[in-house]
């Protein structure tokens, strides 16, 4: 459950600020009575998300097993492959988002009724599918689906209420560091997500080596345990992990982190000191 908020908070706060951002230039540019294509737009991309992820739950019951499991370990890979591609486009583009965002109204706002629809459906429409996909792939990880969906909704809820606590101008908060401290967190999920990918083709034969395990902890970590559901659920650890898997976790999650960090340039705690990063998204979506 904790991964899923994680996700839910993560991605539903990139959806809200680009809400935020849009509505806040809409009111400040006079141009108010668009509010309601830009909440059709939304609608239109949470529908779009919502149904992406029924088909993702539904679509693959009724085939056979190992078909089962070779379309979920590919999907779990595109999954973090998506997800890495997120938090380094989050990282290089964060503080251009709202230029980019704004230059996209000005071009069609006097134009069709439908044009700030598709601006608003493509923009959140993005983050949601994202979403979907890797909140199912992770539920699939953890073997669970009523608590990943809980988690995933109290982090979008949370979002929500950040989002609009930022437009009202309540809080302020530091998001260069809440994002990088987040993508830090996607991450290391991620490699469990992809670890989970490759058991899933290991079992749908595609992949070798499912019975040759690097560890076996279950009598330590019991699958059923509490702590053991724990740590399923916050880092998709597999008390019996084969070397394949485990080859994968680490050659995904090193890397990543090191080439991740470095995009964020300083650590954390300079970038905060150096750059405005508490008026990077606070101050353009604060309530006119």
């Amino acid at each position: 459950m904790t991964a899923n908020f994680l996700i839910g908070l993560r991605e539903g706060l990139e959806a809200t600020l680009i809400v935020v951002l849009l509505m806040a230039y809409l009111v400040r540019t006079g141009r108010r009575s668009l509010l309601p294509r830009l909440w059709a737009g939304v609608g239109l991309a949470v529908a779009v998300s919502i149904g992406f992820g029924a088909v993702l739950s539904f679509g693959p019951r009724g085939l056979a097993f190992e078909a089962q499991e070779a379309i979920g370990g590919g999907l779990s890979i595109i999954a973090v492959a998506l997800v890495t591609w997120m938090v380094f486009w989050m990282a290089r583009t964060a503080r251009s988002l709202g230029g980019a965002l704004k230059s996209h109204v000005d071009r069609v706002a006097d134009g069709t009724a439908w044009g700030l629809v598709v601006v608003a459906a493509l923009a959140v429409g993005r983050e949601g599918l994202e979403t979907a996909l890797f909140l199912w792939a992770a539920a699939q990880a953890t073997g669970e689906t009523t608590m990943p969906l809980a988690g995933a909704l109290l982090g979008l809820a949370v979002a929500a209420g950040l989002g609009y606590l930022l437009h009202r101008g309540v809080l302020k908060v530091n998001l260069s560091r809440f994002f990088t401290w987040t993508g830090v967190g996607l991450i290391i999920i991620a490699g469990g997500v992809l670890a989970y990918g490759i058991h899933d083709l290991q079992e749908a034969r595609i992949l070798p080596g499912l019975h040759s395990l690097a560890f076996d902890i279950s009598a330590a970590i019991p699958p059923s345990s509490w702590y053991g559901t724990l740590l399923k659920g916050t880092l998709n650890l597999s008390p019996a992990t084969t070397w394949l898997e485990a080859g994968a976790w680490l050659l995904y999650v090193l890397p990543v982190l090191v080439l991740y960090l470095r995009a964020n340039g300083p650590t954390p705690q300079a970038a905060g000191s150096e750059a405005p990063t508490r008026d990077d998204v606070a101050t353009p979506v604060a309530a006119p």
